[in-house]
């Protein structure tokens, strides 16, 4: 069963029925009251915590029962949870892991208009040390395997032949790749921000990656600050919880996402120029996109004037204070709506794109990746004219096909991996997380999924969140497509469902906290540039760990399903 609390006058204790396929009572339902207590104050049972670091100590007690036992989050005291929450909520707002809430007017539009914290889980998420290792070291393999598939124009037309005909939205896509085909348009820099999400499956204890996204990679922001938050809630809290701070990872996440930016904006080589944040009209997790614009202008000052023979050296590569004050040039960030682009933005004829007279150097995109950004003709325009030029994009047309369910689902194939890459490590390292993925134009997995649905998950060509089929609706959406005998299906990709361990977790929406059985799904972020044969950097490049109840089967944290969460290795 679920338990919630709020921080009202009176705090209250709600205690739901937890609908899921654990074994409980259905009917269970109670409100507790007790003053809101504003500061820590709290009577702590210890004896189990004690009690079990003692045994263990003396090898009374495996390591799974110690694990288990400290990771029951829902023992913990009542009063020592409000602390922690009201404390974790005070942290939260001073240091900016914020949105915009839904039902203030302007919270999208507008900065610091309806604010409220970002849904975050109270305490850290256990994951094994040795998956942890073996995900951070995946990342720069699929930056590079990205960078080689986007190279293959045939390969991505070819793949995605069939869904063209059936998908509106990545047969504009493909439209767009091959008229950059068709002009031989090349782009020397490529830059991608990356983010390789994977869930830790309980039966095989195996990682396995559940999506390779290559735009709009979100959260490299707030999961920084979530990290933060949580190693400060142990270095308070952690000897009563029987944590260690120093177990939660660091995550330089959005330092690491500004620093490709900037280097990017770098290897353009026009101090003059900006980089372009495209973004939704209405967007309440604005904030976090506002830690890198505000990071790149502030921590990546670059000189002009006399030093630019030098080539944007850093300020701290100067020697003169005198000189910086005079010769030091900020990076400058601009946002701007696909709609904005299309009524703005022109072509000159050295290639550069230009926007509201301001040249742009690199094209970050926020938007982009759901057929609901672009609601008219206007938004593909802006698409494709921004694909034409010599700016840098992140992603390019390439990059996103490659990031698409079907690309995904034919690199799973036999032998497709060889196409790209030549390392039979690497290869092995990468087809090992690998979970089952099929088409469906294979009939016998089609029949297999009718008769176990719940085995499956059927996903369109879309990214955001709530786009899965599950459940009965794979059976119900197959026999349908079969009897239309269309093909409709080549819309649709069928994957391997993974069922992940379940935990006792802590989750804070709305300035309340509630207590329910939950999952989590470990993304990987990674950053990749290169600028003609010279791989300037690729890295993996901090983390984002979500947490959702286990009764919900989608995991987007701005879809409302989810919530920010951080690493406690073990």
């Amino acid at each position: 069963m679920g338990v919630s609390l709020c921080f009202t006058t009176s705090a209250t204790y709600t205690l739901p029925s937890f609908s899921s396929s654990y074994n409980r009572s259905p009917s269970l339902s109670q409100t507790l009251f007790f003053p809101f207590c504003p500061k820590p104050l709290f009577s702590l049972n210890l004896n189990l915590n004690l009690n079990l670091m003692s045994k263990s100590k003396c090898g009374n007690v495996d390591d799974h029962t110690l694990t288990s036992s400290l990771f029951d989050y829902h023992r913990f005291d009542h009063q020592l949870l409000q602390s922690i929450a009201y404390d974790s909520l005070v942290w939260a707002s001073l240091h900016g892991l914020l949105v915009g809430h839904k039902s203030i007017q302007n919270s999208g539009t507008v900065p610091g208009v309806g604010l409220v914290h970002a849904p975050f889980a109270l305490l850290p998420n256990p994951f094994p040390e040795i998956h942890w290792k073996q995900a951070c070291h995946l990342a720069p393999l699929f930056n590079e395997l990205v960078d080689r598939v986007s190279l293959d124009g045939k390969f991505l037309q070819e793949s995605l032949s069939r869904t063209k005909k059936v998908d509106e939205f990545t047969s504009r896509l493909l439209d767009i790749h091959s008229k950059m085909l068709e002009i031989n348009k090349k782009e020397d820099i490529r830059l991608g921000l990356h983010r390789s999400d994977y869930m830790l499956d309980e039966q095989t204890n195996s990682l396995l990656q559940i999506e390779l996204n290559t735009i709009s990679s979100s959260f490299a922001g707030l999961s920084s600050l979530v990290s933060q938050l949580h190693r400060n809630t142990l270095s308070h809290y952690g000897k009563l919880l029987g944590l260690d701070s120093e177990r939660v990872p660091a995550n330089n996440s959005v330092n690491l996402f500004v620093e490709a930016l900037a280097k990017a904006w770098s290897e353009y080589n026009n101090p003059r120029a900006v980089i372009m944040f495209i973004v939704q009209a209405e967007e309440r997790n604005m904030y976090d996109q506002h830690f890198l614009s505000v990071y790149l202008r502030e921590r990546y000052p670059f000189c002009v004037g006399y030093c630019t023979k030098k080539k944007n050296v850093e300020l701290s590569n100067m020697i003169s204070k005198e000189k910086m004050l005079y010769n030091t040039h900020h990076i400058t960030t601009i946002r701007k709506t696909l709609a904005e682009v299309d009524q703005e933005g022109e072509l000159l004829p050295d290639g550069t794109l230009a926007v509201g007279g301001q040249a742009i150097a690199v094209i970050y995109f926020r938007a982009g990746y759901t057929p609901a950004d672009f609601p008219s003709e206007s938004e593909w325009r802006a698409r494709l004219l921004m694909e034409q030029s010599s700016a840098i994009k992140c992603p390019s047309i390439s990059y996103h096909l490659v990031g698409t369910k079907k690309i995904q689902q034919e690199l799973a194939k036999p032998n497709v991996l060889e196409r790209f890459l030549e390392n039979k490590d690497d290869i092995a390292k990468l087809r090992e997380c690998f979970a089952g993925l099929w088409s469906l134009d294979d009939s016998d997995i089609a029949r297999k999924a009718i008769e176990r649905p719940e085995l499956y998950v059927m996903k369109p060509q879309r990214e955001g969140g709530g786009n899965n089929i599950y459940g009965d609706a794979v059976r119900e959406t197959l026999q349908k497509l079969q009897k239309a005998g269309s093909e409709e299906d080549a819309a649709y990709i069928l994957m391997q469902r993974i069922f992940p361990t379940t935990s006792a977790a802590i989750l804070m929406r709305d300035g309340c906290w509630h207590k329910d059985h939950a999952v989590s799904e470990l993304g990987i972020y990674g950053t990749y540039l290169r600028n003609k044969d010279k791989v300037i950097m690729n890295n993996q490049s901090g983390y984002l760990m979500r947490t959702k109840v286990s009764s919900s089967d989608e995991g987007g944290v701005a879809a409302g399903f989810a919530v920010l969460d951080s690493v406690y290795l073990t």
